[in-house]
């Protein structure tokens, strides 16, 4: 068997309640005003201001870009990277689902290595980590919070660039299922199939390990049994953080057996 590497953050907090627990942890990074990177719709529900008020309790500032778009753009880092470098921000946290996590990766990674994001399309094109980033997520289905992968839209090109980089994998990754209980069934399946088909293409990968393996098979089994049942019941409390640690898994399989033709 040839050599295989496993990327995955250092530290991943699963299950329903673990958003408390990941706010207190961040206070031993040391964190003092950090950007929050997300989009409108967590504006108006709230779940921004809450998290603020969060962080404030235990002495971490934050600003907020709520301008990420459903494909995030080089324009949408470059506005990011504003805020941060205008607040000072020592950290950057991503709230959301593929979409604010690709935008803060890049908004992370830039603030860290200079120059423009496009600089860093391919692989592994960075020289230094990026600034500190959590990866809070609300969705079941990218797993964006957990990978090295960054894709962002150069609308000048009309191409989604592809950043394969381990400089860009969080420091913190939370999967809280009660913020996931809100998406509406359409999301919920959309995001849910997405899932699936990570696992299905890194199972089927030529560059699939028995780690990667083992991860795909029970995500395919949890998705099967459960993505049904929590697209009929969104509220169903035990469905949704089971998606939460399936999709997770697919996140394992992909992030290092890597995917096909049909995400190509």
């Amino acid at each position: 068997m040839s050599t295989s590497t496993f990327f995955i953050p250092p530290v991943n907090m699963l299950g329903t309640g673990s958003l408390q627990e990941a706010i207190r942890m961040m206070t031993s990074y040391g964190f003092r005003q950090s950007l929050i990177v997300t989009d409108s719709v967590l504006v108006r529900l709230g779940i921004v201001a809450n998290i603020q008020n969060a962080l404030l309790e235990y002495g971490i500032s934050s600003v907020v870009y709520d301008g990420t778009s459903p494909n995030p753009t080089t324009e949408n880092v470059s506005e990011g990277l504003r805020i941060l470098s205008d607040n000072h921000c020592d950290s950057v946290i991503s709230l959301g689902g593929g979409s604010p996590h690709d935008c803060a990766k890049g908004i992370a990674l830039v603030a860290a290595n200079g120059g423009d994001i496009r600089n860093y399309e391919g692989v592994d094109r960075s020289a230094r980590p990026q600034l500190p980033m959590i990866a809070i997520n609300t969705t079941a289905g990218t797993a964006s919070e957990m990978t090295r992968f960054c894709i962002i839209t150069d609308r000048a090109r009309h191409v989604k660039m592809a950043i394969v980089d381990k400089h860009v994998t969080p420091l913190l990754s939370v999967n809280d299922s009660a913020l996931m209980l809100g998406m509406p069934p359409a999301l919920t399946a959309a995001t849910g199939m997405d899932a699936l088909t990570h696992a299905i293409e890194a199972y089927v990968s030529i560059a699939a390990s028995p780690i990667t393996d083992a991860c795909a098979l029970k995500a395919i089994t949890m998705i099967t049994e459960n993505l049904p049942v929590v697209v009929a019941d969104g509220n169903n409390e035990a469905a949704r953080e089971n998606m939460a640690y399936a999709q997770f898994m697919a996140g394992m399989a992909f992030n290092n057996a890597s995917l096909g033709y049909v995400h190509a």
